[in-house]
């Protein structure tokens, strides 16, 4: 007879992730999300950033109301104090803004249109074997 063997001792639990690592595995997961989301996660936000941070300066060298008019268009940027900020926050609300909402717009809206029209390459091919090897036949009174 031999002698029972021990028990190993009960497994440690993983070490804790710290603040940092958490972090990095939630930006990791941002692969995981579909293609708009990740766009507006990725890239939208430093366009969003860069206007803000535009109108922000704006707005405290012209007052909030003269920046305000500036980026939809109201004034013009050439009666300002300070044009070096003017202008360029004038061209984003003129051109970057209605691009930027433009394309989101345009993408999502294609999306919508494709995802309902697609249909599969074979589905398509199965179909066009079938019309060939069996044409539809007309009866005669104007029905197939």
């Amino acid at each position: 007879m031999s002698a029972p063997s021990p028990t190993p001792p009960p497994a440690a639990p993983p070490p804790r992730l710290t603040p940092g690592q958490r972090l990095a595995v939630w930006w990791a997961r941002r692969y995981s999300l579909g293609r708009l989301p990740y766009w507006l996660l990725t890239r939208a936000v430093v366009v969003f950033a860069a206007c803000s941070s535009l109108f922000v300066a704006g707005g405290v060298l012209m007052g909030w109301a003269t920046a305000y008019e500036v980026l939809i268009g109201i004034a013009s940027p050439a009666k300002t104090d300070s044009q070096w900020v003017a202008w360029p926050l004038s061209v984003t609300g003129w051109a970057a803004i209605p691009a930027f909402v433009g394309g989101t717009a345009g993408y999502l809206i294609t999306t919508q249109i494709t995802t309902h029209q697609a249909r599969d390459l074979d589905a398509v091919i199965a179909e066009l074997r079938t019309l060939t090897t069996h044409p539809p036949t007309s009866s005669g009174d104007g029905t197939t």
